[in-house]
């Protein structure tokens, strides 16, 4: 029997179509990829936000009752009786009310289990000019009852931070930069909402975020169309051949 050698210009178009098949399951792979992660990113921000909605309008509940399940109790509020320590502030960066810049203000508060975590007393105006630190609000150092929201430790609001103590500007900044000594403090802070000295009531408390679900599930199906579009045009360019 005689094998017929195909001629090179067989051969190429051979090749070409073996190479135009393995970038298009490529492109595939890529946009399924793509698809899932935000299909997954769309149901995780769904269940975070139905967690929100279900468990922000609750009555408060003690903190005991909740802070060895924080993960399916956050945003529900608590009341807690402790005393604050005015000498351990942060000042959290990039914070926004009615659209003007300004900062958050976080102080340590330790409750009468002797259990120390942060709370954010809401959203407070900026200096007069960038190189003035803005005036924080009085801190009393009275026992006080507090309602807040319990968030988990990775909900803390990112951004820059830097510290303000009396005499010491940027002390706890800079003994966590340079240092490395961290505050034991616990994994969960609280967003203030009242005080049962008003005095400490923030005046602008932190807002619950906004419920939606956003694009992401768009996204998804957006991604889809763009691996179907490929499975279509490998199909023409092999009619076409």
């Amino acid at each position: 029997m005689i094998k017929l050698k195909a001629s090179p210009k067989v051969r190429g178009k051979e090749s070409h179509a073996l190479l135009t098949t393995l970038v298009a399951i490529v492109l595939i792979a890529l946009f399924l990829v793509a698809s899932h992660w935000q299909y997954a990113r769309g149901v995780a921000r769904h269940q975070r936000n139905v967690l929100i909605a279900s468990q922000s309008v609750l009555p408060p509940t003690t903190l005991s009752l909740v802070e060895k399940k924080i993960a399916s109790a956050e945003w529900r509020k608590v009341e807690v009786k402790g005393r604050f320590d005015p000498a351990r502030q942060i000042l959290l960066r990039n914070r926004y009310f009615d659209g003007k810049y300004g900062f958050d203000l976080l102080t340590l508060f330790t409750d009468t289990a002797n259990r120390s975590f942060w709370v954010d007393r809401g959203w407070i105006a900026p200096g007069k000019s960038a190189g003035i630190a803005p005036t924080l609000p009085r801190t009393s150092t009275s026992l006080v009852s507090l309602i807040g929201r319990i968030r988990k430790d990775q909900s803390l609001p990112q951004g820059s931070f830097f510290a303000i103590s009396p005499g010491n500007r940027n002390l706890i900044a800079k003994w966590n930069a340079q240092s490395g000594i961290q505050i034991q403090s616990e994994k969960f802070y609280i967003d203030l909402l009242s005080s049962s000295d008003s005095r400490m009531t923030p005046s602008v408390p932190v807002e619950l975020p906004e419920l939606s679900d956003g694009p992401h599930m768009a996204y998804a199906l957006q991604w889809l169309f763009f691996a179907g579009l490929v499975v279509y045009g490998r199909l023409l360019l092999r009619r076409a051949r």
